[in-house]
């Protein structure tokens, strides 16, 4: 029989986005800038993210705290003073049920005795490493045993579809990732952004990305290495040995729970007055600051309609291997005995799950296609 999945219910997860980065990556889309020493800067957005907690919990009412995740941007390049003092106001808002996770995301250059002790001292328990290749591999070896001293979880993110990657050589490197010792793999297909250095690199064709099929078979060679170290993908870029290693915080927003998003850019989701809300800040260092001083930290507040919250639950929820609910199908019309459900499920891109359906290994690989038929 299959475990009953959690309900998210009305506990409330909160997202940190520190933007700082000490380099900027070629294949970066997000809101990031370099970290230039502004210390009078920097602490004004530490301040400002504090007030905008305070006042998104004043109008979310009592919650309970799900999980805390710091993103970025390279949060571990904050100061653990910082970190400390969000954790402490996030709790004190949103009073916890229990124990819960709280992720931090670091590059193994930051990897500091002394910074990361002092981040698992502000409560840090789980660390997610952007290694995203090894091309250095003693750096990654020492930067692992650094924070598995420190921190109870390790997950490490790595990016394939890389120029000039070859099956051969990204399996040698998920191997020697594996040997690591990390008990969380993010492996993500690289995504080519137009306003990016690999970008603008493939636009003036000093390289050219994978093609459909040399894509594909670094994916099924990804499926292929975690199976067999004993990793199950829990979600389409996200493979846990056990399910105590599987990320809390993600699966709190997969599964549709609401979620508190502060700092520059961030997004959020939350009930408000009975209604689900998006929500994104202001994306700009200085606007953000401003905009939690005026009382409008947010360049956008859109409450959405029935329909639109349960499309996103699916484009989330058919990502794991949860799957969704059959009654947010059905709020979309959708039943197992109609077009285009009962093809999906014919044709075994979809299966159900006790009272949901999920995507399956068919299905997975071809997600896109299966959602754009969903929810045409």
């Amino acid at each position: 029989m299959t475990d009953p999945v959690p309900d998210p219910g009305s506990d409330v997860a909160l997202y940190v986005h520190w933007p700082y980065c000490a380099r900027i990556c070629p294949y970066c889309d997000f809101n990031v800038v370099r970290d230039r020493g502004k210390g009078e800067e920097q602490a004004a957005l530490v301040e400002a993210i504090l007030a905008d907690i305070e006042a998104q919990a004043a109008l979310t009412g009592p919650r309970r705290l799900a999980s805390i995740f710091f993103g970025g941007g390279t949060p571990s390049l904050m100061d653990p003073t910082a970190v400390a003092a969000v954790i402490d106001r996030a709790r004190a808002l949103f009073p916890p049920r229990g124990p819960i996770e709280i992720s931090l995301e670091a590059n193994p250059t930051d990897a500091e005795a002394d910074r990361f002790a002092a981040l698992a001292d502000a409560g840090v328990n789980r660390l997610s490493m952007g290694v995203q290749a090894l091309d250095d591999a003693a750096l990654a070896l020492l930067a692992v045993a650094v924070a598995g001293r420190a921190f109870e979880r390790l997950s490490i993110d790595l990016i394939y579809a890389r120029p000039g990657q070859t099956v051969e050589g990204w399996s040698a490197e998920l191997t020697e990732a594996l040997d690591l010792g990390f008990e969380h793999v993010s492996p993500y297909q690289l995504t080519i952004e137009p306003t990016t250095a690999f970008g603008r690199a493939v636009a003036r064709g000093a390289w050219t990305p994978p093609g459909e099929d040399a894509a594909a078979a670094l994916y099924e060679t990804t499926q292929a290495v975690l199976e067999q170290a004993g990793f199950e993908a829990y979600e389409v870029s996200n493979h846990a040995r056990g399910v105590a290693a599987r990320s809390a915080h993600n699966l709190h927003v997969w599964r549709g729970g609401d979620y508190i998003g502060v700092g520059p850019g961030a997004h959020g989701r939350l009930t408000l007055e009975g209604v689900r809300t998006a929500t994104v800040a202001r994306r700009g260092i200085g606007d953000y600051i401003a905009g939690v001083e005026a009382g409008a930290p947010w360049i956008e507040r859109q409450p959405q309609t029935p329909v639109e919250a349960a499309e996103e639950q699916v484009l989330l929820g058919l990502r794991t291997v949860e799957g969704v609910p059959l009654a947010v199908f059905a709020a979309l019309g959708l039943t197992p005995a109609s077009a285009p459900l009962a093809d999906l499920l014919a044709d075994g891109f979809l299966a159900p799950v006790a009272d949901r359906l999920a995507a399956t290994p068919r299905g997975r690989p071809v997600l896109d296609a299966v959602l754009k038929v969903l929810l045409a």
